[in-house]
């Protein structure tokens, strides 16, 4: 009886169905193998050029990649794109965590395919300072423009990059332009630090607010009124539209207490609601206004030449900052400079003194 029991009882293991060998060991092999071959600089080049976005995507992780050994690859791609790109509009997104950025993208995003416009999005996830990862959800959040055949979502870490903006966004940009895409959105993490970054990257800046949630007088800050091209009052809708109409006039009024831009662009202000999509057209109408004002006195094309130089600047900046954490000797310096540091045996300013010395060889 105790067998019975036993062999008819709801926990005994049953032998499973074995799935149908569909795919062949050889066949999975092959894919294997194919996955480490690594794409030469000119065949990226190529898969870009004819609009692949596979091809675009694996040259956007070349260039994120922080393999030394990967940096020639990079700059051939980017240099052999370069005469292919700078053709797009490029356009800063930013605001505060919860004010609807993703959800504005995305609506924004949708109306400008249903233009004809192919869009870009280089959507950059706050990296934890504590474990350095990221959950890169974006395309989690913008379901519908995700399945746009027009549009390319690409979530990068933030990395410890000062305000938010991914490492690498900038050749990204020179990427995506060479891909065909004519409109490119860039949204930072918006989490206090200086948007400087994105600011140096894009012809037009969108500063995103809500009201009713204590961020009205938060939101006026000399910094980032400054560089704001446009504020836009998100989440304008049921109960909240008057509320936003009023925090429109608000804005509007700081806005006038700021010099005059140099474009001779008088920075706007408006509403809108990612949801009802009320709005949405008016904000593209005013970028359209600044393109052309811009373009007319060539302001647009003197400031994308100031951004050249200033991410030239940059470069080297990373570059030197990276060969000297990446060199050796400064590798084994540094780490029994830190111990004494830590131990009080020596100042941190004259430890790096220490260190710069042994790097430039003085």
């Amino acid at each position: 009886m105790e067998n019975k029991k036993i062999k008819h009882s709801a926990l005994q293991e049953k032998a499973g169905i074995s799935p149908p060998e569909i795919v062949s060991s050889s066949s999975v092999n092959q894919v294997r193998k194919f996955r480490k071959i690594q794409p030469s600089s000119q065949e990226l080049v190529d898969g870009i050029l004819n609009g692949s976005i596979t091809a675009l995507s694996r040259a956007i992780t070349l260039i994120e990649s922080t393999n030394s050994a990967h940096l020639e690859r990079a700059n051939e791609v980017i240099n052999t794109c370069l005469p292919h790109a700078n053709k797009s509009v490029r356009i800063g997104i930013t605001g505060v965590p919860g004010v609807g950025k993703s959800t504005f993208i995305e609506a924004f995003g949708k109306y400008l395919t249903s233009l004809g416009n192919k869009v870009a999005v280089l959507a950059v996830d706050p990296s934890s300072t504590i474990s350095h990862g990221s959950i890169l959800g974006d395309k989690t959040r913008m379901e519908e423009l995700v399945k746009d055949t027009n549009a390319y979502i690409r979530p990068s870490a933030s990395g410890e990059t000062l305000g938010g903006v991914a490492r690498k966004t900038r050749e990204a940009i020179t990427l995506c332009e060479a891909c065909g895409f004519d409109t490119i959105l860039i949204e930072t993490v918006g989490v206090g630090q200086s948007e400087t970054a994105v600011h140096s990257m894009v012809d037009f800046f969108l500063l995103l607010k809500i009201t009713g949630a204590g961020d009205d007088l938060q939101g006026i800050k000399r910094g980032i009124m400054e560089m704001a091209d446009s504020i836009v009052i998100n989440k304008a809708d049921g109960d909240n539209i008057q509320k936003s109409n009023l925090a429109k006039i608000e804005f509007n009024r700081a806005l006038h207490l700021f010099p005059a831009k140099k474009s001779g662009w008088i920075p706007t202000t408006s509403t809108c609601s990612a949801i009802t999509h009320e709005g949405i057209a008016e904000v593209w109408e005013t970028i359209l206004k600044f393109i052309e004002l811009t373009k007319g006195n060539n302001s647009y094309f003197e400031k994308r030449k100031e951004q050249n130089q200033y991410w030239l600047l940059e470069t080297i900046n990373e570059q030197l900052k990276t060969n000297f954490f990446n060199h050796p000797e400064i590798q084994k310096l540094l780490e029994e400079n830190k111990k004494a540091v830590q131990d009080d045996e020596i100042s941190p300013f004259a430890a790096a003194q220490i260190l710069l010395k042994k790097y430039f060889k003085k």
